[in-house]
């Protein structure tokens, strides 16, 4: 596979890479046995890009897919921590879990609107500490806001963004409002302009735009500024699929079988906002004991009207 230079890193990845939440706890719960194996068959045909988080508690998938083998993908990790001494344990967490003396690139993971990156100024000074240390790479953040992205492109100190992208602007914000994707695409640009790696996630909404698969790898993969999309697999025909429309032999008519898809609402995520449940017509989302939105799914249609209304991109079909 193709692979581009990640902005000023010097680190080469692949123009896919793997999202390796989709195999964890909070979405296919896969066995790590399981989950590893459909990691190591992305690493054997060629993909070498990895993400990662702390609170995805994924680290023994990918330690256990690199077991026995000569791999050396590039991985990205994220923590939520907002002071020095937590960003210090999630970055020591991290070497230890995945049995590697240097993590390559290391976020603020989820960055809203401010007053959030100067509250975790701990936190970030942590992250340029470690890379002084040689302990990181490349430092940056990710984050789901325009106006967050925007900073970040100038910011000198910050070398890689990973922002929320895809062609129907599903969970994207900038400041309390919706955002577009013309905004976050205009962000993109510049950042990659200033020298800042890029890497895009949530291309296909959370899942809900796998139904318009080829357009929605085909908007983002040509904007400017992206050197790999990120994308949660799950199974081995997925990772197929993506590489043949990498190397332009996937059926132009190619539209994923939906048939065993459910809707599901990421609990670390949802804020009970209630924006889902108002407006899911068939009343088959409700309030749990913890006040979060949760799917009754016996009676979903899984028509995805609750997607687009979620400002937190909580929303995920799986």
């Amino acid at each position: 596979m193709k692979k581009n230079y990640l902005g000023n890193t010097g680190l080469l990845v692949t123009e896919v890479g793997f999202g390796v939440l989709t195999v964890g706890k909070t979405q296919l719960n896969l066995p790590v046995d399981e989950g590893a194996a459909v990691l190591r068959y992305a690493l054997e045909r060629g993909i070498n890009f990895l993400d990662t988080a702390q609170y995805y508690e994924t680290y023994p998938y990918i330690r256990k897919a690199l077991e026995g083998t000569n791999y050396e993908p590039v991985i990205a990790s994220k923590s939520l921590s907002r002071s020095y001494a937590e960003m210090q344990h999630a970055i020591e967490e991290a070497r230890i879990a995945l049995n590697r003396d240097v993590i390559e690139i290391f976020l603020l993971h989820e960055v809203r609107s401010d007053p959030d990156w100067v509250n975790r100024a701990g936190a970030w000074h942590c992250l340029q500490d470690a890379k002084a240390k040689g302990l990181v790479k490349a430092v940056g953040l990710s984050t789901h806001h325009v106006d967050v992205a925007a900073r970040a492109a100038e910011t000198e100190e910050l070398d890689v963004l990973f922002p929320l992208i895809n062609f129907k602007s599903l969970g994207i914000r900038n400041g309390a409002l919706p955002g577009t994707k013309e905004e976050m695409a205009a962000e993109i640009k510049k950042a990659a302009a200033a020298g800042k790696g890029v890497f895009a996630m949530k291309i296909f909404g959370g899942g809900n735009l796998v139904g318009n698969y080829l357009e929605a790898i085909r908007y983002v993969r040509e904007l400017e500024g992206i050197s790999s999309l990120m994308i949660g697999f799950g199974y081995r025909h997925e990772i197929d699929r993506i590489l043949e429309f990498m190397d332009g032999t996937i059926d132009p008519d190619y539209v994923p079988d939906l048939s065993n898809k459910r809707i599901i609402i990421d609990q670390g995520d949802c804020e009970g906002c209630g924006a889902c449940i108002d407006r899911c017509p068939n009343h088959a989302i409700f309030r749990n004991q913890n006040g979060l939105a949760e799917v009754d799914h016996h009676i979903c249609l899984t028509c995805g009207y609750c997607a687009p209304v979620c400002p937190v991109r909580a929303i995920i079909l799986l």
